[in-house]
């Protein structure tokens, strides 16, 4: 901007060149205009880059290599002939001014206050790079010649030490001189790679439909495969098993219901009689066998009389079971009933078999057993 201003074609009327020389004297203004303000003080501002990473101690932030900076240079020293320059420059984050200053003898930069730098140094000759000839060491080459002789030997023996290095890196080199080959060779392999990716693509497609997921598959690895190779798993029934299954089973079923057994007419005896809650073999409910006199609760009673008091214990005997049946139908309504005289009688205990004489059934009469009976319970 400067060099513009000041090269222009106008020349006001009152501009003398012996006298102002310079359109610059004649405004008394620097060709450098505001980078020049502080040029009595011996700074010039300049365009600074930021030559490594570094933190800021003001507000601990990052700046990194190659932001640039307005900063204020001037000269504090030497190094030997070459001059040391410090740079001072406003922070673009906070108030805090950062300086810097050059260091000839290493070739670097180093900071001087407000800002930290961030360590990515290593050593040249650790990492087989050129060194830098030190100053005292120059002064010895050029002035000692038993020294130079053995730097010079030295030297060469590095040389022949690094020749197949050198050898190898020029074939690698020369092999990749065929700019076509080499590309063919790469399209080549970007095409056999595409073609897998896209198989792989179909596969995992083809399973994410069959099993209704919608979450992307990953790359299958060796451990996979070892891990899947150790477990066994054990398919259920699929569904057409289990029908073929089921058919098997109805078709070997009975078309019929299974037979019950018939109920006798000992279980109708029992009903009538109120003797439904006793136990009774399971032979006499079945009909496999002859029902006892003892089974369905009469018991023989001897008489002290003749056909007349034979008489007169029927008569008795269908009274009771008159009375015995009243007496079952108020139970059931929840009425209570006087017992039978003929139930509290004294009762004997069965006598003989059904293979008695005449004589003897004319002096004994039979008499029913209502004592466990439910209508005797209910009464009680």
């Amino acid at each position: 901007m400067g060099e513009r201003k000041g090269v222009n074609k106008y020349y006001p009327p009152d501009f003398d060149p012996a006298k102002h020389v310079s359109l610059n004297k004649y405004r008394n203004s620097h060709p450098l205009r505001e980078r020049a303000r502080k040029l009595s003080q011996g700074i010039l501002i300049i365009r600074f880059e930021m030559p490594y990473n570094i933190w800021c101690d003001g507000c601990k932030n990052h700046i990194g290599m190659g932001v640039r900076y307005n900063a204020e240079k001037k000269k504090v020293g030497n190094y030997y002939t070459t001059p040391i320059y410090r740079f001072r420059m406003k922070c673009h984050l906070c108030v805090n001014y950062i300086e810097m200053q050059t260091d000839p003898a290493n070739c670097d930069y180093v900071i001087v206050s407000g800002a930290q730098r961030k360590e990515e140094r290593w050593d040249m000759q650790d990492n087989e790079q050129i060194l830098t000839t030190e100053h005292e060491e120059k002064k010895k080459l050029e002035t000692d010649a038993m020294y130079r002789l053995e730097h010079g030997t030295v030297d060469q023996s590095k040389l022949q030490r690094a020749i197949p290095t050198l050898s190898n890196i020029q074939e690698a080199q020369s092999a990749w001189k065929d700019d076509f080959a080499i590309n063919s060779m790469l399209r080549r392999k970007f095409r056999e790679e595409k073609k897998i990716l896209q198989e792989e693509e179909e596969k995992d497609l083809a399973l994410q439909t069959k099993a209704n997921l919608s979450i992307p598959l990953v790359q299958e690895t060796e451990e996979d495969r070892r891990l899947a190779a150790l477990l066994k798993y054990h398919s259920l029934d699929s569904y057409e098993d289990k029908q073929k299954l089921k058919r098997t089973e109805i078709s070997g079923r009975s078309w019929f219901p299974p037979a019950q057994a018939p109920a006798g007419k000992a279980s109708d005896t029992l009903k009538k009689l109120g003797l439904a809650g006793k136990a009774v073999p399971p032979k006499a409910l079945t009909g496999g066998s002859h029902i006892t006199i003892g089974h369905l609760g009469i018991v023989r009673r001897k008489s002290r009389e003749g056909p007349e008091s034979l008489r007169s214990t029927g008569e008795s005997m269908e009274h009771g079971a008159r009375t015995g049946g009243q007496s079952r139908d108020s139970a059931a309504r929840g009425t209570p009933q006087q017992s039978s005289p003929v139930a509290d009688s004294d009762i004997l205990p069965a006598e003989g078999t059904a293979s008695t004489s005449c004589s003897a059934s004319l002096s004994s009469s039979l008499v029913a057993d209502y004592s466990n009976s439910s209508s005797d319970s209910e009464v009680d």
